[in-house]
């Protein structure tokens, strides 16, 4: 498998917007997380930025979870990029 990094941003008010897609969004790092595909993701400090670090086959895959993500789809993330990653150390 291949590492990929995804750095995105969140919406202004994000900690009140995403009140009522919060647990969904849970659920669903958390089935990813269990399978394997999902090995980190979480906010910056400020709630600004997004970070998340796959494990996946491809780029492809990456961005179908992100873009099925519940803070995807009601805009709570509201830009992000994915980058190939060599985990070096």
């Amino acid at each position: 498998m291949t590492k990929y990094v995804m750095w995105g941003s969140y919406c202004e008010d994000a900690l009140e917007r995403r009140k009522p897609y919060r647990q969904a969004h849970l659920d669903g790092l958390s089935q990813q997380k269990e399978s394997g595909v999902l090995v980190t993701l979480g906010p910056t400090k400020d709630n600004t930025k997004v970070f998340g670090i796959y494990d996946a086959e491809d780029e492809a895959t990456v961005r179908q979870l992100v873009e099925n993500d519940p803070y995807w789809k009601n805009g709570i993330w509201t830009e992000y990029q994915v980058k190939e990653w060599i985990q070096a150390f």
